[in-house]
């Protein structure tokens, strides 16, 4: 016999023993995100007049951010990193100006009568325009005129990144 072999069982029994208490895992994959809740349609209402925004042309930046006084840092790190999860999402891909202004009207006011904390708006990149995100720049200015929109931001990498804001929406009734 070899002294290499002995040294190898040896190991070996080592190894068994370390191992005794391991139990197999019951499933041969981990999940790699959590399950996202399917989406549910929007109820729509009647139109409301379309002075809800204002329109002024502005650059949007790179990241959006935005929040109101009062707003706690660590409420704001939170929804940047996407602890806060959104409860319903917006998507304005190919839509014109005056249909997205509409649109995101009715979703927040949606979203206020739900109660929801978190929403997310999907804007894009503007990738398909010729020179800067429409809807990203329109989205920077019209979320700041709702009274009831307490801050948004670009979402996280992995649930949109900078084609995407989470806006916390206030839950207090008429603000």
């Amino acid at each position: 016999m070899n002294p290499g072999d002995e040294k190898e069982k040896g190991e070996q029994n080592l190894f068994r023993d370390a191992m005794r208490d391991v139990r197999p895992l019951t499933q041969d994959r981990a999940a790699p995100w959590k399950p996202r809740k399917k989406p549910q349609p929007i109820q729509w209402e009647e139109e409301k007049p379309e002075e809800l925004f204002g329109d002024t042309a502005e650059e949007a930046p790179d990241f959006l951010e935005f929040r109101r006084p009062g707003i706690q840092n660590r409420v704001f790190r939170d929804l940047q990193r996407g602890v806060i999860e959104p409860q319903a999402t917006l998507d304005l891909h190919g839509m014109r100006v005056d249909d997205a202004r509409r649109a995101l009207g009715r979703f927040l006011d949606q979203s206020l009568k739900a109660r929801r904390r978190c929403v997310r708006i999907i804007h894009g990149k503007g990738r398909g325009s010729d020179r800067q995100p429409v809807l990203k720049q329109r989205v920077n200015q019209w979320l700041p005129q709702r009274p009831e929109v307490l801050a948004f931001c670009s979402a996280p990498r992995w649930d949109g990144g900078t084609g995407a804001a989470y806006v916390l929406l206030s839950r207090k009734p008429g603000i």
